[in-house]
């Protein structure tokens, strides 16, 4: 009977053990329920126009998981709680045509304290992320990004890509060539904003192999790659 014991608390210690912000799903999946944004900041929108330049070198210093809640929350972030299907959860951050929001946005992890590098989908009707790719992607992003080192070197980096039939069916090829893109630099420019609140550093960019950074990504097939957002301290 006691040796039974020992066994079964012996396996028990070797259970991974989750933090309360992280919960396991199906498929060895995980999904981070992300730290509620803060909506007042130290530094003023003006200052933040001022001072906002692409960074292109980052140091290897890790981000904070309060810091990726943040930029994600202003990147694409719930502002007005709607019953719509078509919102996905509500008013956002960012203004879209039609409020119909094409843009799906991932967290590219490779150094945030508490969390384990992979990619993660950030799900914004719920402020949290889930992970769908369980390693590091950023050093073969780069490569398919034509080398452009900086998407490796950042501890975090953002990934969008755009759901081109949820504007064409409304709109149709003026959603495609003209309203996604608007989208797009909206959301880009919060996130410009925020990260340089924040003492930290962004890049916007968008030559990659499309087909290769789609693979790479795993993309479900009705989603199209469009850029990425390197995110670091400088």
């Amino acid at each position: 009977m006691k040796t039974k014991l020992f066994i079964c608390l012996f396996v028990l210690a070797l259970l991974p053990v989750l933090s309360p912000a992280q919960e396991k799903v199906a498929g060895e999946q995980l999904t981070y329920k992300l730290p509620a944004p803060n909506l007042k900041g130290t530094v003023s929108v003006e200052e933040t126009m001022a001072t906002r330049r692409s960074q292109r070198k980052f140091l290897n210093d890790g981000v904070t998981i309060e810091n990726i809640s943040q930029i994600l929350w202003a990147a694409y972030g719930i502002t007005k709680p709607l019953d719509f299907p078509q919102t996905r959860g509500g008013f956002r951050t960012a203004p879209s045509a039609g409020a119909l929001y094409p843009l799906e946005i991932y967290l590219l992890v490779g150094n945030i304290n508490g969390l384990e590098p992979g990619v993660y989908k950030y799900d914004a009707k719920n402020h949290s992320i889930v992970r769908v790719i369980a390693k590091d992607v950023k050093k073969e992003l780069a490569v398919a990004s034509y080398n452009q080192k900086m998407i490796e070197a950042a501890p975090a980096c953002l990934f969008y890509s755009a759901v081109y039939s949820r504007m064409t069916k409304k709109y149709g090829e003026r959603g495609r060539e003209r309203y996604v893109c608007m989208d797009l630099g909206h959301s880009a420019q919060n996130v410009y904003l925020q990260a340089e609140a924040l003492h930290l550093g962004t890049c916007a960019i968008g030559a990659f192999v499309d087909a290769t950074v789609k693979a790479i990504m795993q993309l479900p097939e009705e989603e199209e790659p469009l850029y990425m957002m390197p995110i670091g301290k400088y």
